[in-house]
């Protein structure tokens, strides 16, 4: 594999919660190099510490230990102003039940993501739309949207601020299967074309096809996969 500069790095991060009945620990000494505009997927069963990595990866929960740099900046020096700044600025987000907001467009709803960074461009919102297939349904409610569309709003939502990073949690857990497929070649081609590092959590198997990485979480630890063969049920 050829060297790419890191712009995400963890160091021995661990993770514990006060829970009763047994330890609480999500995530045990995890070491984490991903390099700019790599596509990661990242396999692992309920509980395995899969979600918790990306929690604190977009700066929304703190390590009980370990330290997390994103493009050199550490995330723990940041504050939670500076974080919330980073999200803004520097992360997309693409979540399983598409997190759109009812009472607006699909345009508005791609517009916030602008007006939150601080730079409303409605054109912006309107040629992310049309990049993911949705010109003409700018001004559509998500009600009267189909799943897949809706993931491609939050696809277009993620994209249109150009972040150096998306981190996607079960991006087609809420679809069908052949959805599903349409969703994660959208989405890895989009990022593919614009250089945009994108770590994807996920179940479905064929999400590897679309990867440069497979990762997998067991028990809070980390391993690295050379194929998809090693995953499968």
């Amino acid at each position: 594999m050829s060297m790419t500069p890191s712009i995400i790095r963890t160091y021995d991060l661990w993770k514990q919660y006060e829970t009763e009945g047994h330890d609480g620990m999500a995530l045990r000494g995890v070491d984490l190099s991903i390099g700019k505009g790599q596509i990661v997927a990242l396999f692992g069963k309920s509980g395995s510490g899969k979600t918790t990595l990306l929690n604190l990866l977009a700066g929304l929960d703190e390590p009980t230990r370990g330290r997390i740099e994103i493009e050199g900046e550490d995330l723990g020096a940041l504050g939670e102003r500076g974080r919330t700044l980073l999200r803004r600025h520097k992360l997309g987000f693409v979540f399983q039940f598409f997190n759109l907001l009812p009472t607006l467009t699909a345009e508005e709803n791609v517009l916030l993501s602008l007006e939150l960074a601080g730079r409303p461009d409605e054109r912006l919102a309107r040629e992310s739309l049309d990049l993911v297939g949705l010109a003409g349904k700018e001004i559509r409610f998500p009600h009267e949207l189909s799943g897949g569309e809706q993931q491609r709003v939050a696809i277009a939502r993620a994209l249109v601020k150009k972040p150096p990073i998306i981190l996607a949690d079960e991006p087609t857990g809420n679809l069908d299967s052949a959805t599903g497929a349409q969703i994660l070649a959208l989405l890895t081609g989009r990022c593919r074309d614009a250089g945009t590092t994108l770590i994807m959590v996920s179940h479905a198997l064929n999400t590897c096809e679309y990867a440069d990485r497979v990762l997998r979480m067991t028990d809070g630890r980390l391993f690295e996969e050379i194929s998809c063969e090693g995953l499968a049920p």
